[in-house]
């Protein structure tokens, strides 16, 4: 069986160096690229199943190679941040990344993330959510079709990556009722998720940005403290 081929894009040797010896122990191919620019020409060069991306890099930064890649793959990202910057970690899930790791970490838990988001991306990305139906819903303005991956608002329609798509289907499904954060965790990305919940408010913001008249001000997906969201049906 060959081996899962992870592109490492990092200019600290040090850092390199562990990875390379680390993660080919742990039965991965290490590919590196130590600045922004060279990891998009790397990234075509070795088609990865992984990237592992620092967010602090020559030419270009780890964010804007993320938002390069989304532009033309859905491959898995991790994106590597200084540990006191929380905005790096923000943008970086906003832009398209699946996870993100703070430094230093131990290896043992960049294996476990690396794993559970390749787990995560083996699954056909074009089937519905787990337990879902695949029949079209419209509600309060939005439709969303499972069957062509589509939504609209108001009439217009709406880019929406998967992870965004399943969340949004699964508030919709279920309607009126709150829908634990725990829950929302398990279903979209897995039971095996090993990220925190950050993820998942990051999603809920751009979400809300994208169905939302007055994001700030939500009417349709609603926080319930302490609990959850709910997709709050109009009375």
């Amino acid at each position: 069986m060959s081996k899962e081929v992870v592109l490492v894009v990092e200019d600290e040797e040090s850092f390199v160096e562990a990875l390379r010896v680390g993660l080919a122990r742990e039965g991965f191919r290490v590919e590196v690229a130590r600045d922004g620019v060279e990891a998009l020409t790397r990234f075509d060069t070795v088609r990865p199943d992984l990237v592992l991306l620092d967010v602090m890099l020559p030419k270009a930064s780890g964010i804007d190679v993320c938002r390069q890649i989304r532009k033309k793959s859905q491959v898995p990202i991790i994106m590597v941040t200084a540990k006191s910057s929380e905005i790096d970690t923000v943008v970086g899930l906003e832009v398209g990344a699946d996870d993100y790791i703070t430094k230093p970490y131990r290896l043992t838990e960049l294996v476990a993330r690396m794993r559970a988001v390749l787990r995560r991306s083996s699954v056909d990305s074009s089937a519905p959510v787990a337990g879902l139906g695949p029949s079209a819903i419209e509600i309060d303005g939005i439709t969303l079709d499972p069957e062509v991956h589509e939504v609209t608002v108001d009439g217009a329609v709406v880019t929406m990556p998967l992870k965004e798509f399943e969340l949004l289907h699964l508030l919709l499904a279920n309607a009126g009722r709150v829908v634990s954060r725990e829950n929302i965790i398990d279903r979209i990305w897995g039971m095996d998720y090993v990220g925190d919940t950050k993820t998942l408010d990051v999603h809920i913001k751009r979400l809300r940005s994208k169905i939302e008249s007055d994001p700030s001000n939500p009417t349709r997906i609603v926080t319930i403290r302490g609990l959850g969201y709910k997709f709050d049906k109009p009375r």
